[in-house]
């Protein structure tokens, strides 16, 4: 078939994988920024840096044994994706160059390595033109397109139908500049390249590899199809001196040919859970981005990560930037994914001076995470801060390195190795192949941190308990009645105050309620609920397990700094003329010794407004004024920005200083001048964790509750805290809450406070969508709801009754617990007790009043707004229906294994799946054998479906060797049972 042909045939077959995507992300179901994966990852480099032919056998073979690691389609064919990053093999292509009729030169030849869009043979030639036209105006000469032999039986049905037209674009340096320069001209016509395309609306187009270093053959297939996709890896000129390899395993998502793995300067395992923050700050970095590697062409390259790029690909990205400019690989991964220091006593000093530097410079990249990567002198295997994904090595006689996921991946007789081991969390092992050595661990970081005299720089940094004098203690400045005012400005109430702030102070411990919350969702209650109500914190999902806040505490820190956000390309002792801070949440004393520090550098806001002045838009036009000021703040060289409500009165209202917040955040990173300043909020609203947590996760460095403090020195005041002093009873509520923001970003995976600062990790419910775009960009709204005029609205309520009214006690509350009065709960006492009564006289009359009561109930959540449609015209007979019997059949319990559940609930669940003939599973780890008898009386505990550990708990290679011959003798036609299955 021609060409001409396939690409005729090609248009008539749709790509089911992003059809189905496309879909899921129309109805609000999937979103491409919620890319994850979970893969094989390897690396194998000889340490003398000497190109072998053996160490592109040994990565192939290596790839080919991490199979398990990737997803396998129905087809049996189509994978999730699978490549490997090798050098290029120069004889190889001169050969293919003089049998066109050039003569190459002496000097390396570039090769781009193209997925050019397939059906349309229009766009494939327009994109020919596109990158022809970049390379040549750069200077350089090409030698023309190369089309990659490709084998298109061995992949799947899907990968052929979503397959790229693959071509090789050969590269002259005509210029005969140095490699490094060479290679860093080659990321700017990429990136140009790319930005062409983009500009036209092209579809289908993507470079795997545009170097003169080293290339990547990659693709949507199984790890095992490599070579017989790409045969030019089994030619024997193919040698390198390091090998990439990558298995892919996209975990409830779309894979695609792109974002098969390696990527340019990586290869990835694991997710980053901070992806949403790194991508917000690095697009807020971007404005300050220079260096002397790209001069004018810094603009070329930004932004720095495409809009639609996986965490790997943006994580890749910046690695690519901060190698380009010249930094070595080693430290680029310090930068990036740093080891945890900030309580490890063991560390050298030097060490913790380096990473002290590091985190002034940029946000790290917070795993789970083991990477792999080459930057052309450098190879490196890595882990993240957690270690919560694997990585072993195997040391050679003959100066090989094998490091990859697992151990044995390259069969290696055992008088032949020297030496095995694993990384720990924070680890990483590198090669020199300049130099040709190997550097362990300590080895590494020494001659980093060697490198410069970060020692004496860290010096530049202040602390903030050097600024605070021990006999100025916690300043209060409100008397009871202005204290009862402002309480009930922002809605407080007794419960509020006796069962969240006073155990708060009394345990220095988050209160603990019990599970479920049977109140109203925010938007649906006919009170008034704080603005972080609206919002729901994420968690982490499929193959990320959560952190252990408690038991992992030496991994996680709340660390901020301070001060300008500088040129994350720069290297020197200014970047760290900040002020470092234990945590982002500061007290009445240590607001003010801040302040003090800060001096005529800081602009301070406030963030009240009169509901007179405008009416219906009073509060829009007091936000836009907040933005203004904090530009013009930034503009005049200010490098803080403070936002404060403190100056309510009789005749102004509080902006939510989540709103405020989240306004001047997300406007100053439009503006481009975020990272210019400090973003810090004084918030009388601000009570508890969540509070707390919405706060710096749209935006704010630190945040000082001055009422919640002002509230505990009047209960002090009062004796309620017995004889602790107020300093204490102070941080024992700083306590609380910087161990609630530890829980809560645990429950992302998330270990630093400054990844997790403005990434938005929430889904607004009952939001307006226009309002979450605009001062929350990122942040899913799927249902929309409240804007702000509405919440205007509510405000005014609050405002009206704390101040044109005589000042009475607090309301008693009913959020947390029910009162009469208070907010509505579905389960109140009325209703619980006719539920008793109906189970206890079995009696489906009482039943029937229970169920009457629950359905004439105000709405609580979002299903209670739904109905069925009843037209009795278009009825359908009962004997049409599908039975019972039939319908529960399908029914299947949740994947939960023993320990989630206890064995008598399991069991018993699983008795009245097997009773109705539904399904029932038995949760990760198997199934214990007693289970596959049936009981006396004929009960069954046998689940229908089990499941099976991961290769991480233990599974052996040979068992999944196993189950894999079973699904193809199965596959072809073979009964379940039949030779020993």
């Amino acid at each position: 078939m021609t060409r001409l042909e396939q690409g005729q045939k090609s248009e008539n077959v749709e790509s089911n994988w992003r059809t189905r995507a496309l879909d899921l992300a129309r109805d609000g179901l999937y979103r491409f920024d919620h890319e994850h994966d979970s893969c094989g990852v390897g690396l194998v480099a000889a340490i003398d840096g000497r190109p072998r032919r053996e160490i592109v056998e040994a990565g192939i073979a290596a790839l080919k044994s991490v199979w398990h690691r990737g997803a396998v389609d129905a087809d049996g064919k189509t994978g999730d994706g699978a490549g490997i990053h090798v050098q290029i093999p120069q004889a190889f292509f001169r050969e293919h160059i003089g049998r066109t009729g050039h003569t190459p030169g002496p000097e390396k030849i570039a090769v781009g390595m193209v997925f050019l869009p397939r059906r349309d043979l229009g766009a494939q030639e327009r994109c020919r033109v596109i990158v022809e036209r970049e390379i040549l105006r750069r200077g350089y000469r090409i030698y023309g397109w190369r089309q990659v032999p490709v084998s298109t039986d061995v992949v799947g049905e899907k990968a052929n139908d979503t397959r790229p037209e693959i071509e090789q674009v050969m590269i002259s340096n005509t210029l005969g500049i140095s490699t490094p320069q060479f290679e860093t001209d080659l990321y700017v016509i990429r990136r140009r390249i790319e930005k062409a395309i983009e500009s036209e609306s092209i579809q289908g187009f993507y470079i795997c590899s545009f170097s003169c270093r080293s290339i990547i053959y990659k693709g949507m297939f199984l790890a095992e199809q490599l070579t017989s996709f790409y045969p030019d890896l089994l030619d024997s000129r193919f040698s390198s001196n390091f090998a990439i390899f990558h298995q892919r395993y996209s975990t409830n998502t779309f894979p695609t040919w792109e974002l098969a793995q390696p990527f340019r300067i990586l290869a990835h395992n694991g997710e980053i859970n901070t992806l949403k923050g790194n991508q917000n700050w690095m697009k807020a970095h971007e404005c300050r981005i220079a260096h002397p590697s790209f001069g004018a062409d810094i603009e070329d390259l930004k932004p720095l990560i495409a809009a639609d790029s996986s965490d790997s690909a943006a994580l890749d990205a910046v690695a690519e930037l901060m190698v380009r400019a010249g930094r070595d690989l080693p430290m680029v991964k310090i930068m990036l994914i740093p080891e945890a220091w900030g309580r490890n006593p063991a560390m050298p000093e030097k060490h913790r001076s380096l990473y002290g530097y590091c985190n002034t410079v940029m946000e790290p990249w917070d795993g789970p995470a083991a990477i792999c990567g080459y930057g052309g002198r450098w190879a490196i295997a890595g882990m993240d801060r957690n270690g919560l994904r694997p990585l072993r090595y195997t040391l050679t006689e003959d100066g090989l390195l094998f490091a990859g996921s697992e151990t044995g991946m390259v069969r290696l007789p055992e008088d032949r190795i020297t030496e095995k081991g694993r990384l720990g969390p924070g680890q990483m092992i590198a090669v020199d192949l300049q130099e040709g050595r190997l550097y362990r661990d300590d080895e590494i970081k020494d001659l980093l941190a060697d490198g410069r005299p970060f020692g004496d720089w860290i010096q530049k940094t202040t602390v903030i308990d050097d600024l605070i004098r021990p006999d100025h203690g916690e300043p209060t400045h409100l008397d009871s009645a202005a204290l009862r005012r402002h309480q009930l400005t922002w809605g407080l109430s007794l419960e509020d105050l006796e069962l969240i702030l006073h155990p708060m102070v009394e345990d220095a411990k988050e209160p603990v309620g019990s599970m479920g919350d049977d109140v109203p969702l925010a938007v649906l209650s006919d009170r008034y609920r704080s603005l972080h109500h609206f919002f729901r914190q994420n968690f982490s999902q499929v193959t990320n397990p959560p952190i252990d806040s408690l038991r992992e505490r030496l991994v996680m820190t709340l660390k901020t700094r301070l001060g300008n956000l500088g040129n994350i390309l720069d290297e020197d002792e200014s970047q760290l003329r900040v002020l470092q801070l234990e945590s982002p949440v500061l007290s009445n004393a240590e607001f003010a010794a801040m302040q003090s520090y800060m001096g005529e550098t800081a602009a301070e806001i406030d963030c009240t407004f009169d509901p007179e002045a405008d009416g219906p838009n009073a509060m829009t036009q007091a936000i836009q004024r907040v933005r203004e000021e904090a530009e013009h703040a930034v503009r005049a060289g200010c490098e803080h920005v403070v936002l404060t409500d403190e100056h309510i009165s009789a005749g102004r209202a509080p902006i939510p200083m989540i709103l405020a917040t989240g306004a001047v955040h997300s406007y100053l990173v439009a503006q481009k001048l975020r990272t210019f300043i400090s973003l810090n909020v004084r918030s009388g609203e601000c009570l508890d964790v969540h509070y707390f947590a919405v706060l710096i996760g749209v935006g704010a460095t630190t945040v000082n509750a001055y009422l919640a403090q002002e509230s505990i020195a009047d209960r002090y005041r009062r004796g309620l805290f017995g004889e602790l002093p107020l300093e204490d009873c102070v941080q024992r509520y700083i306590k609380a809450i910087d161990d609630g923001l530890l829980k809560v970003m645990s429950k992302m995976g998330i270990s630093v406070i400054s990844s997790y600062r403005g990434g938005c990790n929430f889904e607004a419910v009952g939001l307006s969508r226009t309002l979450v775009d605009d001062f929350f960009p990122g942040m899913p709204s799927r249902i929309s709801g409240i804007g702000l005029a509405g919440i205007q609205q509510k405000v005014l309520e609050l405002h009206r009754r704390a101040w044109q009214e005589e000042v009475v006690a607090l309301p008693v509350g009913g959020l947390y617990r029910y009162r009469r009065g208070g907010e509505h709960h579905a389960w109140e006492a009325g209703l619980i007790h006719t539920l008793q009564a109906a189970c206890d006289n079995d009696s489906y009359s009482t039943y029937k009043r229970f169920s009457e009561g629950v359905h004439t109930q105000p709405p609580q959540n979002l299903r209670d707004l739904l109905d069925f449609k009843s037209d009795s015209t278009t009825g359908i007979a009962v004997e049409e229906v599908e039975s019972i019997t039939s319908i529960r059949k399908r029914f299947v319990t949740p994947g939960m294994s023993l320990g989630a559940l206890s064995p008598e609930a399991h069991g018993t669940l699983n008795i009245a799946m097997n009773r109705i003939g539904a399904k029932s599973d038995s949760g990760e780890g198997g199934e214990d054998p007693i289970r596959f008898t049936a009981q006396a009386n004929g009960d069954n505990e046998n689940s229908a479906i089990k499941q099976v550990a991961s290769g991480r708990f233990g599974v052996t290679a040979e068992y999944l060797n196993q189950c894999r011959e079973i699904e193809i003798k199965v596959a072809q036609g073979a009964k379940p049972g039949e030779g020993g299955q």
